[in-house]
């Protein structure tokens, strides 16, 4: 006899079981055997009716721990139905710069209503980690860190630690700094505690730093990180003075949040600041129609070359049924060069000033794409057509290969050195493009060949 498995309810069912029917013995239950970064996820998932009863019963610590960890757009939609004096004390329970995160999504009045219900130290704080660009390494830096003097006996420095552990994000990595507080070194917790209470720090001490200004991108001190395998990047001032740190968690979010900004770029979408999910229709079409709109203007160019060529296709009616593959083929090898060329700017497999060398690779790699397209399509020609032909559409999948693939991987290189994302250099206007262009190569050079007039 066969046993029926029955699935068990999700985290999310269950609490919304206990809020329906307020049974907040098993809320609290349901709250404690939970990790906060599981509570957050089964919190987007409930009705919006339910999120500020949970927070209510969550208590002013475990609520800090399980907002910390809510996407962006519930953070803000949650603090909003909060009342001054709640949101204060809710952001006044996160680390300095999850809260600084959070108040940046706010409208600038509710974030200094918020502000000016707290205490004037963390008023401060914040405001100076807010005065930074946007996705600088200040920005996401926090100033809640520890360091030794590399003067200190191990013991004295131990000692230091454990009286300033509560403000300190992380020990496992500390920093050795001067009394101005320039940074001179680093040593590991595991090293000071396998020393003896009376060696000198600065036997400890690694003086290889690893550091980025405080007014660098995001995306640089990510790339530090995943580079040099670092748990902790300490972020300085002009003159080498310590001012927060960043932390693996802290760049996670920054890969996270980068990739999926450059996946929506690359397909043509302006940038979304909800989730898919919590998205509304307006918001979905309007962030995709200006890309849109714009597409349609450039393939318009595609429809007033072919009117060009109109007396060339009244020639020979067979050059029409070639055109879409080609065209295709064309934007194809580009969006694969564009593709390959953006991802590998964005984890810095290469710079700006590779192009020259990946061009001339560039070429050897579409030279042989476009000779083996071109192959493939002169046998479809010569059975379908004339040799003559055959040989028209073969050189032009050549040359509109060539083009694309080059077009393709070129984009990336002058939008970055122009100072704007290569994302930008979406498939589909990369395809458009090619589209007009090899249009005109394609009819030229069948005209030329067939002598069309």
């Amino acid at each position: 006899m066969n046993a029926i498995i029955k699935e068990s309810p999700s985290l999310a069912q269950e609490l919304r079981t206990a809020l329906e029917r307020g049974e907040g013995d098993l809320l609290s239950e349901l709250v404690g055997a939970h990790p906060a970064q599981d509570i957050a996820l089964a919190l987007g998932e409930l009705p919006r009716q339910h999120w500020h009863t949970l927070f209510e019963r969550l208590g002013h610590e475990r609520a800090a721990e399980v907002y910390a960890h809510l996407p962006t757009e519930h953070q803000t939609e949650l603090l909003q139905n909060l009342d001054h004096d709640q949101a204060s004390r809710l952001i006044g329970e996160l680390s300095y710069d999850d809260a600084a995160a959070v108040l940046d999504e706010l409208q600038d009045e509710h974030a200094e209503a918020i502000l000016d219900a707290l205490p004037e130290g963390d008023q401060q704080i914040l405001n100076s980690l807010l005065a930074y660009p946007e996705e600088s390494a200040g920005r996401i830096m926090t100033p809640e860190f520890a360091t030794v003097r590399p003067e200190w006996t191990v013991a004295e420095a131990l000692d230091h630690l454990r009286e300033h552990s509560e403000i300190a994000e992380t020990v496992n990595t500390i920093f050795a700094v001067t009394p101005k507080g320039q940074l001179l070194g680093w040593v590991r917790l595991k090293e000071l505690l396998l020393s003896r209470p009376t060696t000198s720090v600065q036997t400890t001490l690694h003086s290889d730093i690893v550091s980025i200004e405080a007014h660098e991108d995001q995306e640089e001190a990510a790339r530090r990180i995943s580079h040099y395998d670092l748990d902790v990047l300490p972020v300085v001032d002009e003159w080498g003075s310590i001012l927060g740190i960043i932390t693996v968690d802290d760049v996670l979010d920054i890969i996270r949040d980068e990739t999926t900004e450059d996946f929506h770029r690359m397909a043509a979408v302006a940038d979304l600041p909800l989730s898919l999910r919590d998205a509304s229709l307006k918001m979905l079409y309007r962030k995709r129609i200006g890309w849109l709109v714009i597409l349609v203007v450039v393939n318009i160019l595609s429809g007033t070359a072919i009117t060009f060529f109109e007396a060339s296709i009244e020639a020979v009616v067979a050059l029409v049924f070639f055109l879409p593959m080609v065209i295709a083929t064309g934007g194809n090898a580009g969006a694969q060069a564009s593709t390959l060329m953006v991802r590998a700017l964005a984890t810095g497999d290469i710079q700006a000033s590779d192009w020259f060398r990946l061009g001339l690779k560039e070429i050897l790699v579409a030279t042989a794409l476009g000779l083996a397209l071109a192959a493939s399509i002169w046998l479809t020609g010569t059975w379908l057509g004339t040799m003559q032909i055959a040989n028209a559409i073969a050189i032009a999948m050549f040359l509109v290969v060539l083009f694309g693939s080059l077009f393709g991987m070129t984009l990336p290189f002058v939008l970055t050195r122009l100072k704007l994302d290569p994302a930008t250099a979406s498939a589909p206007l990369i395809t458009s493009v090619v589209d007009v262009v090899g249009i005109v190569i394609y009819f030229g050079v069948a005209t030329a060949i067939l002598q069309l007039g």
